[in-house]
């Protein structure tokens, strides 16, 4: 009987520990946010020098460079390459957002600006390492029946307005291994 009952009390300490999403996803999601951070100053740039939201010869640059460092830290190359994929459509999503209110006024807004390859770059190139980091502490999660879950409810409380939550939502769509 006593092993019974510490064998039913495991099982409750384990689905209530598995119910309960690790801090690698917080650290994680806090640092795609970051990133998204910097689609006005991409856009600021993009739309003073009239080029277009999409860069595939960047893109590529950035999938290369991340699919590199996740090598080194051990990650599966299609998974980090689809997830960067995620990271840049989702940034995307967000400049068109801010363009279409822009044109809509008929102006940028005032702001100062930073430049694209000396300023802003150099902080997403930053940002690739915390994330490759995020990816390598969140793996062992990625496989938890809970994890889209966990995502979803993390994702509804960082986002602020509609097109951001949107644009996580985009962001963290490679975050969990799901079979359906």
């Amino acid at each position: 009987m006593r092993a019974l009952l510490l064998l039913l009390a495991l099982a409750v300490a384990s689905s209530t520990q598995a119910s309960t999403p690790p801090a690698a996803l917080g650290v994680l999601l806090g640092h795609m946010q970051q990133r998204l951070a910097l689609a006005e100053p991409v856009t600021l740039s993009k739309w003073d020098s009239n080029n277009p939201v999409a860069d595939p010869v960047r893109e590529r640059q950035v999938i290369t460079a991340a699919k590199q460092a996740g090598t080194a830290a051990q990650l599966p190359a299609d998974w980090v390459a689809r997830f960067f994929t995620a990271q840049i459509e989702a940034n995307k999503l967000m400049q068109y957002h801010l363009l279409h209110q822009w044109q809509r006024k008929g102006a940028a807004p005032a702001t100062p600006r930073q430049s694209l390859a000396t300023g802003i770059r150099p902080q997403l190139d930053t940002l690739q390492a915390g994330l490759i980091a995020g990816m390598a502490a969140f793996a062992p999660w990625r496989n938890a029946p809970q994890c889209p879950a966990w995502v979803a409810q993390h994702v509804d409380t960082l986002a602020g307005s509609p097109s951001e939550h949107l644009a996580l939502i985009r962001a963290s769509a490679e975050l969990c291994v799901t079979t359906r």
